[in-house]
């Protein structure tokens, strides 16, 4: 008998809270299954993936008329002065190329005082070529000279102009060489390969001097639109272009 001031539950009271409880294990088991059973219940993570990322595109090579651009070498160029400044000067060859020319404490000026390095001056510069920019080593001032205009013409040397494409043509004995071969020279040898192509074949610049097996050299031009390949011999001597 239950004890006076509690609640009795009768059998229906019992009957309805037995059916609430299966009512609620049923959809809980029902949810459960879901999360195993139905791809509908799962959630959708594909927002949540990293955003793709486009590919830089490659960085352009190539010397302006002519080759695949090389490290900064030693290399030259002959042209009139047009400016000097505290750390250098600029100069435009027989072909129109405006040459920016830096100088240090170690460059060497020949041929003439270091003074005589000013505007109209004619003169050919050794250096570490990048583009058209020189390091310079060395400055050879050529008294009375034209810029390389007289020898530039003579050589048939083509100015750069974009949109033109280079002669397929050469000029006196071409080695059997193809682009890329060879080995990359700096210091004295180079500047005495490079000198004698600007002697003969000036207007453009010269970025990089190659040894040939043989024991030749290519001297290799850039920013004109002929010639690119200058041959100089063992004696260096020019002895071809194309």
């Amino acid at each position: 008998m239950p004890s006076e001031g509690t609640p009795t539950m009768d059998n229906h009271d019992l009957l309805s809270r037995r059916g609430a409880w299966i009512m609620a294990a049923g959809l809980a088991c029902a949810v459960a299954g879901a999360g195993f059973g139905s791809t509908s219940a799962v959630a959708d993570t594909s927002s949540l993936a990293p955003a793709a990322t486009a590919s830089p595109a490659p960085t352009p090579t190539g010397a302006e008329g002519g080759g695949a651009q090389a490290d900064p070498s030693d290399g030259g160029a002959t042209g009139i002065v047009d400016t000097t400044s505290a750390s250098g000067f600029t100069m435009t060859t027989a072909t129109g190329v405006k040459v920016t020319v830096t100088e240090s404490s170690a460059t060497k000026t020949t041929g003439a005082p270091a003074k005589a390095v000013k505007n109209g001056a004619s003169v050919l510069v050794l250096g570490t070529v990048d583009s058209a920019t020189v390091a310079a080593t060395r400055v050879v001032v050529q008294r009375g000279g034209d810029g390389g205009a007289a020898a530039a013409a003579a050589a048939g040397v083509i100015a750069f102009q974009q949109g033109t494409p280079s002669p397929d043509k050469s000029v006196g004995r071409i080695p059997d060489y193809t682009e890329g071969e060879g080995t990359i020279i700096n210091g004295t040898t180079a500047y005495k390969a490079i000198k004698a192509a600007q002697a003969v074949v000036p207007g453009g610049v010269n970025d990089r001097v190659v040894e040939l097996s043989d024991g030749e050299y290519e001297v290799h031009n850039i920013s004109v639109n002929w010639p690119h390949h200058v041959f100089v011999d063992k004696n260096f001597k020019v002895v071809g272009w194309e």
